[in-house]
C-alpha cells in the first residue's frame, strides 16, 4: 500500500475541455511580479501563505498538481516534476517533455532541494511525509511556500467546487487568476453538457475498482470520485465509507450488487488484469455487474481534484 493514494489525508484519455484552454497567448495575464492581485493571501490545508509575487521555481509533485499548473499555462515556472500516476494528456505532451523529472516517485529531500524551488506543489498527503524529511515545515525552514491539493485535506466530501477553488488559487497564486476564471467558465459549461446525458436516468449502481485482492480497494464518499459518479448517472455503492478511497470486503461488494464496476486505470496491473481477477473470482459470480460483464474504466488521474474531473463525467456518462 506505498502508492501516494493510499496516503491522502481525509482522501480519456479524456476530450480535452475545448472552453477551458490555458491561454497562453493572452499578453495580458502573464505572469509576473507586478502582476496585479498582489500581496496574495490564502490558507491552504491550515497553512496561511501570503505571496508578494508569483513564485519563479516551483516544484510539481503527483500528476494532477502538475496538469493544474500546465492548463494554467505556467510551464516557465516549473523547475522540476515527479510522480505521475498515467500518461499527461497529449494537449500537455510537449510542455511536459521540457520539465525536468526529478524522480519517477518522490524524490528525496535532498534532491528537491537541489532543483532550487521557491514553491513545492503537492496532489497527496505523501508528497509532504515528515518521516522522508519532506513536510511542509521543513519546506518552510529552507524559504521554500508549499500548497497541498485540498482533496487531501478535505474534512468533508469534496466536489466540484473544490475543483474549482483548487485552480482558482493556484491561478491567484501564480498572477493567473483570469485564465483560471476561464478554466472555470469552460468547466460549468462541459457539466451543462454532460448533465443532459444522465437527465430522467435511473441511477446505476456502480463499485470503483481501485486495486486489492483480500480486500477491495476502492472510492468512498469524500471524494471527487464520488461527486463525478453522481453526475454521470451512477450510484456509488460504497458512498457511506467516509472516506476518498479505502477498504471494503469483497462480500460487502457481493451485497451492495453493483451493476457496473468502473476500473481506475493507473500502475503496472493492467485494466485487463484487474477485470481478469473480478471475472475469475467465484465469490463474485452472482454480482450483476460481473454476470454480465459491465465495465467502465477510467484512468486515476481522472478521479481526484484537478483538472481533469469535470471532463470525466462526461466520460463515465458515456460509458454507463
Amino acid at each position: 500500500m506505498s502508492r501516494p493514494i493510499r496516503l491522502l489525508a481525509a482522501t480519456a484519455l479524456l476530450v480535452p475541455l475545448a472552453a477551458c484552454s490555458s491561454a497562453a497567448d493572452s499578453a495580458s495575464d502573464k505572469p509576473a511580479a507586478t502582476a496585479a492581485g498582489f500581496p496574495y493571501t490564502v490558507t491552504n490545508c491550515g497553512v496561511k501563505t501570503t505571496y508578494d509575487a508569483p513564485p519563479k521555481r516551483a516544484v510539481t509533485m503527483n500528476q494532477h498538481a502538475t496538469e493544474v499548473m500546465l492548463e494554467l499555462g505556467l510551464k516557465d515556472h516549473l523547475a522540476g516534476t515527479a510522480y505521475l500516476d498515467d500518461k499527461v494528456l497529449p494537449k500537455y505532451a510537449k510542455a511536459y517533455a521540457d520539465i525536468p523529472v526529478l524522480a519517477k516517485e518522490y524524490p528525496s529531500y535532498e534532491k528537491l532541494l537541489a532543483s532550487d524551488p521557491d514553491f513545492v506543489y503537492g496532489g497527496y498527503a505523501s508528497a509532504f511525509l515528515a518521516g522522508e524529511g519532506r513536510s511542509r515545515a521543513a519546506l518552510a525552514k529552507s524559504g521554500i511556500e508549499s500548497r497541498l491539493d485540498v482533496e487531501a485535506c478535505a474534512k468533508r466530501a469534496v466536489s466540484m467546487d473544490d475543483v474549482y477553488r483548487e485552480v482558482r488559487e493556484v491561478g491567484s497564486t501564480f498572477g493567473v487568476r483570469a485564465r483560471a476564471d476561464r478554466w472555470v467558465s469552460g468547466a460549468e459549461r462541459e457539466l451543462t453538457a454532460a448533465a443532459k446525458k444522465s437527465k430522467d436516468r435511473e441511477p446505476v449502481p456502480v463499485f470503483v475498482y481501485d486495486s486489492g485482492d483480500k480486500t477491495a480497494f476502492t472510492a468512498g464518499g469524500r471524494g471527487i470520485g464520488n461527486d463525478i459518479i453522481e453526475r454521470a448517472g451512477g450510484r456509488n455503492v460504497f458512498a457511506d465509507l467516509d472516506k476518498s478511497f479505502g477498504d471494503a470486503s469483497w462480500e460487502s461488494v457481493v451485497d451492495r450488487k453493483p451493476e457496473t464496476i468502473v476500473i481506475l486505470d493507473y500502475g503496472g496491473t493492467t485494466v485487463a488484469q484487474k477485470k481478469k481477477r473480478l471475472l475469475d473470482d467465484p465469490v463474485l459470480a452472482d454480482v450483476p455487474a460481473i454476470k454480465h460483464k459491465r465495465f467502465a474504466v477510467l484512468p486515476l488521474s481522472d478521479a481526484v481534484v484537478g483538472v481533469r474531473a469535470p471532463a470525466a463525467v462526461s466520460k463515465l456518462a458515456d460509458q454507463l
